[in-house]
């Protein structure tokens, strides 16, 4: 059973910055397409970042092009996510997943299998 766990976030001042964490048991993330999303109140969840289980390639949404990075620690089992330059507009839970299918180049669009319960992050100041 592959259980994912976010931490991490947390209440920053506008432009501050944050660094989600993603790890994972049952699993091991380097071989996973892993997605970053995040739902505000009131709205859809929304596509951040993913990162391919193929070949590590990196993908942004284009409203956190330049601000986010997500990177993998393959030895901490660990997927990352650094935010700078937050925005109030940036406040939602964000969750982490893992699209169970190996190897897989990532997407945003497609459905993913394990998720974990979520980090508050608060913009505000």
């Amino acid at each position: 059973q592959v259980q994912v766990v976010e931490s991490g976030g947390g209440l920053v001042q506008p432009g501050g910055s944050l660094r989600l964490s993603c790890a994972a048991s049952g699993a091991t993330l380097a071989y996973y397409a892993i997605g970053w999303f995040r739902q505000a109140p009131g709205k859809e969840r929304e596509g951040i970042s993913c990162i391919s289980g193929n070949n590590g390639d990196p993908y942004y949404a284009e409203f956190v092009k330049g601000r986010f990075t997500i990177s993998r620690d393959n030895a901490k089992n660990t997927v990352y996510l650094e935010m700078h330059n937050l925005k109030p507009e940036d406040t939602a839970v964000y969750y982490c997943a893992v699209e169970a299918p190996m190897f897989r180049q990532c997407a945003l669009t497609r459905p993913y299998d394990y998720w974990g319960q979520g980090t508050q992050v608060t913009v505000s100041a």
